[in-house]
């Protein structure tokens, strides 16, 4: 019998969701672990897997054909060539994370026009800190210029004009509009587009387009008085010219939620910069994480049984 394989944690599925998904697939055992090696003791018969699914590990199991994995990037495929040549179809919860990632964009956004990242140092230190006017700012007029308009971006940009900001866009196929950007824009436009924002946003998956999209010549182009978020993938992003350009004002501030090596090592120069915004890649995290993933893959579980298109399917030669 074929195997669905349920990779979470038995106090990680909602309520009645198993027995959902054994109703929709009542011909294949639904099995669920998290255990590598009754994983592993699985794999001759898997043809599912939702969740927890080791990378290794899908690229040898001979009936797989869906993976529905438990995160956004799927950036992952890089690192595992035969997983992108096997059959099996792959899946996102790409949109997941659009209300808790907007949220925290917007967050540092606003620590850094109220000074809010100095005043929680000054307050640790028992420090009375009341900057002088002239170091505060509004968001309200300013412009945004989000690299990246999937789910997350369209959900922070509702959010920028609802501050009162301009919003424009740079997205592989500009001529999607989105609502509340401004203007759309494709790849090779981004350089000529960053000396007219004051906040640049970055939502891309690290793929080999990607990487290192932000490096030290984008970082010259910015204004001084701009501000760099990233809450994609830590590659996109030259972590030394960033260093550089915090340190000699060529920007006036950044907050990375994501590495090039995750944790961010103690020794890396970035810790000491009082202009960036350090948090441990938990951008997407959100109480109602597992909820919303399991929504995703009960939908797909429907499609799938059904012969229709998947949601969310990953192009995997270009790893997303």
């Amino acid at each position: 019998m074929q195997v669905l394989l349920v990779g979470l944690a038995p106090a990680d599925i909602p309520a009645g969701a198993l027995d959902t998904i054994r109703a929709l697939a009542p011909d294949m055992r639904v099995v669920v672990a998290r255990e590598r090696a009754e994983i592993e003791a699985l794999l001759d018969d898997i043809e599912i897997a939702a969740g927890w699914f080791p990378s290794d590990l899908a690229e040898r199991a001979p009936r797989l054909r869906w993976f529905q994995q438990w995160s956004a990037g799927a950036d992952w495929l890089l690192r595992h060539p035969a997983a992108v040549a096997h059959e099996f179809a792959l899946t996102s919860t790409s949109g997941l994370h659009a209300i808790p990632i907007g949220e925290q964009i917007i967050g540092t956004l606003l620590m850094f026009a109220r000074k809010l990242h100095h005043a929680a140092r000054a307050q640790a230190e028992r420090r009375w800190y009341r900057p002088p006017s002239a170091e505060l700012f509004e968001w309200a007029e300013k412009t945004m210029l989000l690299v990246g308009v999937g789910a997350i971006g369209a959900r922070t940009a509702d959010l920028a004009v609802a501050l009162g900001m301009r919003v424009e866009g740079v997205r592989s196929n500009p001529g999607r509009a989105v609502a509340n950007v401004a203007a759309m824009y494709g790849p090779a436009e981004l350089r000529d587009r960053l000396p007219h924002a004051d906040a640049v946003v970055l939502t891309v998956p690290l793929s080999a387009a990607t990487r290192g999209m932000i490096g030290a010549a984008e970082l010259r182009a910015m204004k001084p008085s701009a501000y760099l978020v990233n809450i994609g993938r830590g590659g996109t992003v030259d972590e030394a010219a960033l260093a550089q350009a915090l340190a000699e004002g060529w920007i006036a501030g950044a907050a990375l939620d994501v590495f090039d090596e995750e944790p961010l090592p103690a020794d890396s120069p970035l810790w000491g910069l009082d202009n960036l915004i350090i948090t441990g890649h938990y951008a997407g995290m959100t109480p109602r994480y597992h909820e919303r993933a399991t929504a995703i893959f009960i939908d797909n579980l429907r499609r799938y049984r059904a012969g229709e298109p998947l949601r969310n399917l990953v192009d995997k030669q270009a790893g997303y």
